[in-house]
């Protein structure tokens, strides 16, 4: 099996719709390690990059970044904060600023060493990815209970199917394409302090939305949808769409066509948030999993904490119907 490689998500912020457009090009360029970069909205990104002229660094270490257009949106960020690789292309306008990553928008070869970094940087995030999609591609095989997965000897990642998962930050493709799972006695399960460990929902989130292919089942296209229960992921992780989607249907049940049409978005990008949602077990296509009454849903929170609702662990598994 040639192992899938994840869409990396770039937010862009001070650049007018002529540089946007020049930027979008040179992703569609870029990542010749099989990964792809897209550009998308700034807060739903892996990793930013600003214009330099467009910027204002306050003394408290804030900076401001500002629209090319007076109509257009400001951005507000602290360094002091920053989640997520950054880089601002020059030439600056703040005096005595000095970036870690930094790019010139007239060349192509100093934007793809900036990429070529922020791939390393992300590196964890890739890891993870490349390890949900495996786990999709055995799952018929695995039943629940605790995995190693080793290539060459090497142990890549524990899965855990009613828990956490760990893996190895820097596994390669060539890594996991000879990987092999093997199950382990429960009283073995520890996660070595090297590897990036998260819960086997938040795993399957972060491949859902990065993965470029079709994942959802033909029956959530055929029949209706049910709201099962709020994902168990930080909230910052889900976009307004998913967002949206949840609010429709914890009023009641709703076909594909008929949440198109409600919500506005197209086959695809529906097709696709839908699918994120099934992985970690928030919709189901069963009236008998579904949850009578759905949660009151506000727009996006600023906390990261997920609602204290049963495990969605193996909702990859069994329970999605």
């Amino acid at each position: 099996m040639l192992t899938e490689s994840p869409v990396l998500h770039l937010g862009l912020a001070g650049f007018s719709n002529e540089e946007q457009e020049l930027l979008d090009q040179t992703l569609l360029q870029a990542g010749l390690g099989g990964i792809v970069w897209q550009s998308v909205a700034f807060e739903d990104a892996d990793a930013w990059w600003i214009n330099g002229l467009r910027t204002t660094l306050h003394a408290d270490g804030a900076l401001r970044i500002d629209p090319p257009v007076t109509y257009g949106r400001t951005f507000y960020l602290n360094l002091r904060e920053m989640d997520r690789p950054v880089a601002f292309s020059v030439p600056l306008r703040p005096q005595n600023f000095e970036p870690a990553y930094r790019f010139d928008i007239a060349s192509q070869a100093s934007m793809n060493d900036v990429l070529d970094t922020f791939e390393a940087l992300l590196g964890p995030v890739v890891a993870q990815f490349r390890l949900a999609s495996q786990l999709l591609e055995h799952d018929s095989a695995l039943s629940a209970g605790i995995y190693h997965v080793k290539a060459h000897g090497t142990l890549l990642a524990t899965v855990n199917l009613q828990g956490d998962t760990g893996v190895l930050p820097t596994a390669g493709p060539a890594d996991f394409e000879d990987a092999i799972w093997s199950r382990q006695p429960e009283a073995s399960h520890e996660i070595p302090k090297n590897f990036v460990r998260t819960s086997l929902a938040q795993l399957m989130w972060q491949y859902a939305v990065r993965t470029s292919r079709d994942v959802l089942p033909k029956r959530y296209r055929s029949g209706l949808i049910y709201f099962r229960r709020l994902p168990r992921v930080p909230q910052r992780l889900l976009k307004e769409t998913h967002l949206l989607l949840l609010r429709e249907l914890a009023s009641g049940p709703a076909g594909f066509d008929e949440l198109r049409q409600r919500t506005g978005c197209d086959a695809a990008q529906l097709a696709h948030d839908i699918a994120a949602l099934y992985l970690v077990g928030a919709v189901t296509s069963n009236p008998r999993r579904a949850t009578g009454a759905g949660p009151a849903l506000g727009r996006r929170a600023p906390s990261d904490t997920a609602p204290t609702l049963p495990h969605a662990a193996t909702a990859h598994r069994r329970s999605l119907k």
